[in-house]
């Protein structure tokens, strides 16, 4: 079975990582490439991944760059046409829900191969995110559907996807986080950066309905500075938000905001593992500070991942600082988060992934040579 492999974007690397250990447990039976579309070509946001993972060198990399949504698709998909006509896959296998994701989907089908989907059926419902649009064209086109939770397969089955089309798995992230936990807890960066376990906060922050809105963004980085008054807060930021942060009149001067460049997986695995409180606007945060049972505060209106409020320890506070502070003040008062590990999230995802394609490629063999005979 000849599988091509695409990662695209920072957090497309810690799912996909695990799906290539599996498939490297069936050499007979699986020949597969990686390829790195380079839709995130920062070295810091990119090799760091390849390094602290242990993945292998991508066998092909598109360094597309970056761009407008439209001229990023547009390259990614004549440059994956070509890779697709040379090597002759059998079976694409995407994660996630960047550019990258949706526009090898389009092309990969286009030329009548298999797509496989991992972390599908998630919904913000929000039409006004790109990864919303990039989910929903995915999801319609693919022949495997590997969800994380059983509301993605009630998202998916709503939709009219075939059941036999979805398969409830687990979550290839958490597989990610428990191989490496252990080697995170080792790193030494507390005493590096002067803080204490579980006396600091960390913060991400980059999306574009909180960042390119000098005032929506001068009011959340408002709630965070007075937050960090009362506690440490760790800011691996991203580039576009330094961008915005320096064209900014908003002063961190007088807080415990302490600005680093962007983390490695590992590194930041272990800050936010130790901390008291995740502040964040991404998606994977909601999901690993669940399985850590660390509390944290999403700063969106709405979530793909609800299954982080239902049962673990997320809570959406919107961009509102009011509301943010809120949320925070109970949390650096002492008082505990509950929650509790989703059903599947027990490291095993990928296994079960590749268990699927690996049965369904021995049935449709089987059906092949049925019909010859």
């Amino acid at each position: 079975m000849k599988i091509i492999n695409v990662v695209g974007a920072r957090p497309n690397f810690m799912k996909m990582a695990p799906i290539i250990e599996a498939m490297n447990r069936h050499p007979g039976r699986i020949e597969h490439l990686l390829v790195h579309t380079g839709q995130h070509y920062d070295q810091k946001m990119s090799q760091a991944f390849f390094d602290d993972l242990g993945m292998p060198v991508p066998d092909i990399d598109l360094g597309i760059g970056s761009g407008s949504h439209a001229e990023q698709t547009g390259r990614i998909m004549i440059a994956f046409e070509k890779v697709c006509e040379e090597h002759r896959p059998e079976l694409v296998v995407v994660v996630g829900d960047v550019n990258s994701t949706m526009a090898c989907t389009i092309t990969a089908k286009k030329l009548g191969i298999k797509v496989a989907h991992v972390e599908a059926g998630l919904r913000s419902r929000d039409m006004s995110m790109p990864e919303e649009i990039n989910r929903l064209c995915t999801d319609v086109l693919c022949d495997y559907l590997f969800t994380t939770d059983r509301i993605a397969d009630r998202n998916l089955e709503r939709e009219g996807v075939p059941p036999e089309r979805i398969f409830f798995v687990g979550n290839v992230m958490i597989d990610t986080l428990l191989k490496h936990r252990a080697m995170a807890a080792k790193l030494g960066l507390l005493a590096q950066y002067g803080l204490q376990r579980g006396g600091y906060a960390t913060l991400t922050l980059h999306r574009p309905s909180n960042v390119d809105d000098p005032a929506i963004f001068a009011g959340i980085m408002q709630a965070i500075t007075t937050i960090a008054r009362e506690i440490p807060i760790i800011f691996p930021i991203h580039p576009r938000t330094r961008k915005t942060l320096e064209n900014s009149p908003f002063t961190i001067h007088d807080s415990q905001l302490i600005l680093t460049e962007p983390l490695g997986y590992l590194e930041f695995l272990h800050l936010n593992m130790n901390a008291k409180l995740v502040l964040t606007d991404s998606g994977g945060l909601q999901e690993e500070t669940t399985v850590l049972g660390i509390p944290c505060i999403t700063m969106r209106a709405n979530t793909e991942r609800p299954i982080t409020c239902e049962v673990g320890t997320n809570v959406l506070v919107g961009n509102d600082p009011a509301a943010i502070l809120a949320a925070a003040r109970p949390i650096l008062a002492g008082e505990t988060v509950s929650g509790r590990v989703p059903e599947l999230w027990d490291g095993h995802a990928a296994e079960r992934i590749v268990d699927i394609l690996l049965k369904s490629a021995a049935e449709s063999k089987i059906d092949a040579e049925a019909q010859r005979r």
